[in-house]
């Protein structure tokens, strides 16, 4: 199937789970185009799409440096951020979906103090809790009430990767565990108001939708499987 075929198939989807959903939310879709060339982002924005995700900052560089005329597109980072990468990270993308700890925190926010600027952030917490995954723990902590008073990041919601499985209670419960979270953190940090919730990929978005996403990360599902 073609790209246009795909995104048509896609957002039909977002659209019918949107329904089903009882939180009456928007629905942003990220295209994930990690290793995908830049004729395929030309591709995407021709056809609307306005938020792509990328996951190494390496590979970006040598994208973003050939980009010209997509004024319209929100470059978010999406993948695990090294420290010492921070600073290069901030001069490529317009946020960060993906501060998993509050060392990384710390650190986006000094940079970002550094470039007198304010970033955009969601935090990533662990829901599924399965050790191969970044992020805070599934909890209400100091380090992560201890975010909020960098002044440097504009969090705007939080994140999550769904559990490496079929079971969709599995799933949907990981999904659930996040929007109660941002909902703690609301009523603990008053001057604070999450909006956004990114959660869902190709294969877990509906039921993502469901629970509350107002941010789905797809690429598979509208690119086909990667040729590696």
């Amino acid at each position: 199937m073609s790209l246009e075929r795909n995104l048509k198939h896609v957002l039909e989807n977002i659209e019918k789970e949107k329904e089903k959903s009882s939180f009456n939310q928007n629905v942003e879709l990220i295209a994930v185009t990690k290793t995908r060339p830049l004729p395929t982002i030309e591709e995407c924005y021709k056809l609307g799409i306005t938020n792509i995700g990328e996951n190494r900052v390496q590979e970006a560089v040598e994208k973003f440096s050939h980009f010209d005329g997509f004024e319209r597109i929100k470059k978010r980072f999406i993948g695990h951020l090294q420290t010492n990468k921070v600073n290069r990270c901030l001069s490529l993308f317009d946020t960060v979906d993906s501060v998993d700890s509050f060392r990384l925190a710390s650190k986006i926010n000094n940079s970002a103090q550094n470039k007198n600027i304010k970033i955009e952030c969601l935090l990533e917490i662990n829901t599924s809790t399965e050790s191969q995954k970044h992020g805070f723990k599934p909890k209400i902590n100091k380090d992560l009430l201890s975010c909020f008073d960098l002044k440097n990041l504009k969090i705007v919601g939080l994140m999550t990767i769904g559990p490496n499985t079929k079971d969709e209670e599995k799933i949907r419960k990981s999904f659930s565990l996040l929007r109660n979270i941002k909902n703690e953190i609301n009523k603990k940090t008053r001057s604070n108001n999450l909006t956004e919730l990114s959660m869902g990929m190709s294969g877990d978005y509906q039921i993502a939708i469901q629970e509350g996403s107002t941010m789905v990360r797809v690429g598979t599902g509208l690119f086909g499987k990667r040729e590696f």
